[in-house]
């Protein structure tokens, strides 16, 4: 092994003169063995003609050999072209010895050609798939032994890649196609799933690489579904559209998408309500840095709108959203001018200004606070950000003849037990109202569950706690969320807003609810560990039971009432609910305007209990500030104290 391990270090030249030596030696051995052969003697061996004949043949073979690119190969990765390119070669020679003979008139036996193909294709092509064999052999020490689900083009590409890499080394497939099982591809056994386990239980498997790229998302889930059980770590290739687009290779292995545990095939967007608000349009997005409001972008320049104005607090967020459209406009080509602002919603002539600036169209109200404890912790930014950053934003709007105005809602806003999910509820009071007050712009609002992999998700959470060994925390055992995937969301979004008449609440459908401890049990096992529990003590990963946070609710809900309407799409309907007059929505901004101006929280919480939103507190008052200064509850000078700060 050593010895091989030098000679696949020395330099290139020189391991093509080493090659060249040795076909020099395979093809006289193979030309004096086919004579031997033939007569059973040594006495052809010693005649000059034969060796005229050699002499004839051999700088032509060579020759053949170079032309035909067999010095090119690099015998560790050697494959069928290499193998084609010997068969050739090798023809090529025997054409030339028959030739040689017939012009020098120096005749050998019909039979010697034969022989002597045969000879060459030994030691020529053999020589080279055994170095190549031997050079595997030595690769796989140390690799981690794995099983690819899934034989078909994608599974046989994958394991190809793997055995030329040094990470891994596929031992078997598994596939569902009874037509395959008990057959062996590239070498290696294809058996059912039902054999999966017992490859398992040495455990010197510990890995499942999923290679099946272009299966949907139902089927893929069917399948993750069968492997959770068997507490194995589970991973996947990428996408077949980042497969085929080139932003993957077949071997970049990730992590199960949890959307793949979900099940949830998406609808496909329905390209003129995508368009609808967007071609040719000046779009805004406010909180575009954020995990929604960046989405919306990356989908909003899909649909080539005239400008795109990202509207964002953050430094940082507006930097990284901003130089990642650019990169994708110049990268797919788009005309599309992307402006980046820095500012807050809570400032209307901010807001206003740039949208007579830029002559905006389309907006996408995306700024607010989402989180549910630290809104609870901080009331009056909460409500100064979700309620009046709607507010002045919408009221900016109006008055620039902003053509459409788009709400990001929340399920949070129904029966509300939180600040921030009354906050959203006021909010789209505000717009209804405002609907009701004009017409020029058309208000709507979009209300969602839960997106995967936002600022805040559990996945993440669950994910970063389970790698440095748990415990995984969940707040209550039974509580359940609804998800949807950031994409299809911000998908859903553009399309219920091409639908908007005016003061619309459009709700999306977030299919089965799903319970999150159950979620974190699965997480565990596609990372090939155990839950430890009382019935698993030697287990991996401890799951602790905190208790609802501040605020926090074990069920959320999409709809207030049932007066819901299907509409043209699938997946987005329409509710009807209870909303204030303009002029009964104004006194309650301008009493919690006076309310946060005075950190008066008690009087918040009034006030945001007697709108309509149906909000009841699951928890005491806990903001932060607030609880440290006893002097706000005793009614000390406030609007002072406020003053100096």
């Amino acid at each position: 092994m050593n010895l091989i391990n030098y000679i696949f270090q020395i330099p290139r030249p020189a391991k093509r003169a080493v090659s060249l030596t040795l076909d020099t030696l395979f093809i006289s051995s193979a030309f004096f063995a086919a004579l031997f052969v033939r007569f059973d003697s040594l006495e052809p061996l010693l005649t000059a003609d034969n060796w005229l004949l050699l002499l004839s043949t051999l700088p032509l073979t060579l020759l053949a050999f170079i032309r035909f690119g067999l010095y090119r190969a690099v015998l560790r990765y050697i494959g069928p072209h290499a193998a084609l390119t010997v068969l050739v070669g090798v023809s090529v020679s025997v054409l030339v010895l028959v030739l040689a003979s017939f012009f020098l008139h120096l005749p050998v036996p019909r039979t010697v050609p034969f022989i002597y193909a045969a000879f060459l294709l030994i030691l020529v092509g053999g020589s080279r798939f055994v170095v190549r064999a031997i050079a595997m052999q030595g690769k796989k020490r140390g690799r981690e032994r794995v099983v690819i689900y899934g034989a078909g083009s994608s599974g046989r590409q994958l394991a190809t890649s793997l055995m030329h890499g040094k990470e891994y080394e596929p031992i078997a497939f598994v596939d569902d196609d009874e037509n395959l099982q008990g057959n062996f591809v590239l070498g290696r056994p294809v058996y059912a799933f039902k054999e999966l386990q017992g490859l398992l239980l040495d455990r010197t498997v510990r890995r499942v690489l999923l290679a099946m790229p272009s299966l949907s998302r139902s089927t893929r889930s069917k399948i993750i579904a069968k492997l959770e059980p068997l507490s194995v770590e589970v991973l996947s290739i990428p996408g077949s559209a980042d497969l085929v687009s080139g932003e993957a290779k077949i071997d970049e292995l990730r992590e199960v998408a949890i959307e793949d545990l979900l099940g949830r095939e998406p609808v496909e967007p329905k390209p003129q309500l995508m368009s609808a608000n967007i071609f040719d349009k000046v779009v805004m997005v406010t909180g575009a840095g954020g995990s929604i409001g960046s989405e919306l972008c990356r989908q909003i320049i899909k649909y080539k709108p005239k400008m795109l104005i990202l509207y964002e607090l953050s430094e940082f967020a507006l930097y990284s959203i901003d130089s990642e459209l650019k990169r994708t406009i110049d990268k797919q080509k788009l005309d599309v001018k992307v402006r980046p602002i820095i500012g807050t919603v809570q400032r209307q002539n901010r807001v206003e200004t740039v949208m007579r600036t830029f002559k905006v169209q389309t907006v996408y109200h995306a700024a607010a606070y989402k989180h549910v404890p630290l809104v609870e912790y901080n009331i009056v930014e909460g409500v100064r950000n979700n309620v009046f950053g709607t507010y002045y934003t919408a009221e900016a709007a109006v008055n620039a003849g902003v053509e459409t105005f788009v709400l990001i809602s929340t399920d949070k806003a129904v029966r509300p037990t939180n600040v921030m999910g009354t906050t959203k509820r006021i909010a789209e009071l505000a717009l209804q109202g405002l609907a009701k007050r004009q017409s020029a712009t058309t208000f709507c609002m979009v209300r969602f569950g839960n997106v995967l992999g936002s600022s805040g998700s559990v996945v993440p959470l669950f994910r970063e706690q389970i790698k440095k060994g748990g415990p995984i925390t969940v707040t209550h055992k039974d509580i359940i969320r609804y998800f949807m995937t950031i994409p299809e969301a911000s998908q859903l979004v553009i399309q219920a807003g091409a639908m908007a008449k005016g003061g619309d609440v459009f709700v999306l459908d977030m299919g089965d609810p799903v319970k999150i401890s159950d979620l974190a049990i699965k997480m565990v096992h596609l990372m090939g560990l155990e839950v430890k529990d009382e019935n698993n003590p030697h287990g991996d990963i401890e799951i602790k039971y905190t208790g609802l946070r501040p605020g926090e609710k074990l069920y959320e809900e999409l709809l207030i009432g049932d007066n819901v309407e299907k509409t043209s799409h699938p997946r987005i309907m329409t509710a009807n609910e209870v909303s204030l007059s303009w002029t009964d929505m104004f006194k309650l901004v301008d009493e919690l305007d006076e309310a946060c101006h005075n950190f008066e929280i008690e009087k918040i919480q009034k006030l945001i209990k007697e709108a309509p939103t149906g909000y009841v507190p699951s928890s005491e008052l806990c903001d932060l500030v607030w609880k440290e200064r006893p002097a706000y509850r005793e009614g000390s000078n406030v609007v002072g104290l406020h003053t100096t700060l």
